[in-house]
């Protein structure tokens, strides 16, 4: 899958396509709502929600690694024996 065929999916399709064959990179919050990073293909997806809440509210996407950025600084790295 990659992106420009993506894109042309209704977000119902693309959160189906995330759900079964993206693969799960992280999550974080801002402010009242929970973010989950995905990779699928040759892209990635950020899946946008309320704090508590499961409906979807939008699949914001990406190819750039630039917007990995604000996950980057949640990897914490084991420290050496």
């Amino acid at each position: 899958m990659n992106l420009r065929v993506f894109k042309k999916l209704p977000m119902g399709q693309q959160a189906d396509l995330l759900r079964r064959h993206g693969h799960f990179l992280a999550e974080r919050r801002e402010d009242s709502f929970v973010l989950r990073l995905l990779a699928l293909g040759d892209f990635y997806a950020e899946e946008w929600r309320v704090q508590g809440e499961d409906h979807l509210l939008f699949i914001h996407l990406f190819q750039h690694p630039a917007g990995l950025s604000e996950y980057l600084r949640h990897i914490r790295l084991p420290q050496p024996l």
